[in-house]
């Protein structure tokens, strides 16, 4: 990936959100004597419960590095977390707070036509959400780091395949087993965990459809490109992709045109490894570039 040295400023933000202030910081490429400003930006939506910095500084690391490359950054606290007011409100609920902070983000920058929204985890899946309830206009794209779609069936699959049938390949496990160590819990554990894989897909919900199949129907008429980043040591990622593989819903949703998918085999859930987490940047910002550039044509 090209590295630019393009000088950066930070900027603090607050914002009204259903009568409580959130906060934030927006993150710019300092404008050169007549260059025309950034048209695409890009929007955070963190995995929680966290707060705008992120677990290592994540957020606040892929902020600077994105903007050093010509994209203006928001990241913000939604209501109930880190400097915003209010109760917390959890990945589901946040479609509002979503909503200001794109509004906040386009008064801050006049000249921003187009947004990307970026998401960890349950905003990944809040990000889905929020474009299935509004179909909102401003939204140009969505990129999508290890979406969570757990249920109780999703996790015990996952559990069962890239845990328990790893161990089960370990002699250590089998000699804990026949001294009547601790692996026979763990044996106990993997009979619960192959009954639960057993139950029918995502929990009911109150709601007409469960919030994975929501995050389904939005992914499957999506507001334009989408990012995958799936990281090979994170559970999270493992149930995804069980999900996907699984569930009617879900159906043909990695074979879209509109999909530029990356697996990143060394990373964890948070891309705690600098090492990854610049992998996780750099296939990030090798998107974002060609997506402006389809936009600018």
């Amino acid at each position: 990936m090209k590295r630019f040295s393009q000088a950066i400023e930070n900027r603090a933000l607050s914002f009204a959100c259903e009568g409580q202030t959130l906060q934030a910081v927006l993150t710019t490429p300092k404008p050169g004597d007549g260059t025309p400003g950034p048209t695409l930006g890009v929007l955070i939506v963190v995995g929680g419960p966290q707060y705008r910095a992120g677990s290592h500084r994540q957020f606040t690391l892929l902020a600077r590095d994105l903007a050093q490359h010509g994209f203006p950054v928001l990241r913000f606290d939604q209501r109930g977390m880190g400097d915003s007011s209010g109760s917390l409100h959890d990945f589901k609920q946040i479609t509002p707070d979503i909503g200001a902070a794109l509004t906040a983000f386009e008064t801050a920058l006049p000249g921003l036509h187009r947004t990307v929204i970026w998401g960890l985890c349950d905003g990944a899946s809040a990000a889905l959400l929020y474009w299935q309830q509004t179909r909102d206009r401003r939204v140009a794209g969505l990129c999508l780091l290890n979406p969570w779609v757990r249920s109780e069936a999703s996790l015990a699959k996952a559990t069962v395949k890239h845990y328990y049938l790893d161990r089960l390949k370990q002699p250590d496990f089998w000699r804990k087993l026949f001294r009547g160590g601790i692996a026979r819990e763990a044996l106990l554990s993997l009979i619960s965990n192959l009954r639960r894989a057993r139950s029918q897909g995502p929990a009911s919900t109150t709601d007409s459809l469960s919030f994975q199949h929501a995050m389904a129907a939005a992914w499957l008429n999506p507001p334009g490109p989408i990012l995958l980043l799936l990281s090979g040591r994170d559970l999270t990622a493992q149930e995804f992709l069980e999900t996907v593989a699984s569930d009617p819903a879900w159906s043909r949703s990695l074979e879209l045109p509109q999909l530029t998918r990356h697996d990143l085999p060394e990373a964890d859930h948070t891309f705690s490894n600098r090492s990854q987490l610049e992998q996780a940047h750099a296939r990030t910002i090798e998107w974002l570039h060609t997506f402006a550039q389809e936009v600018s044509r």
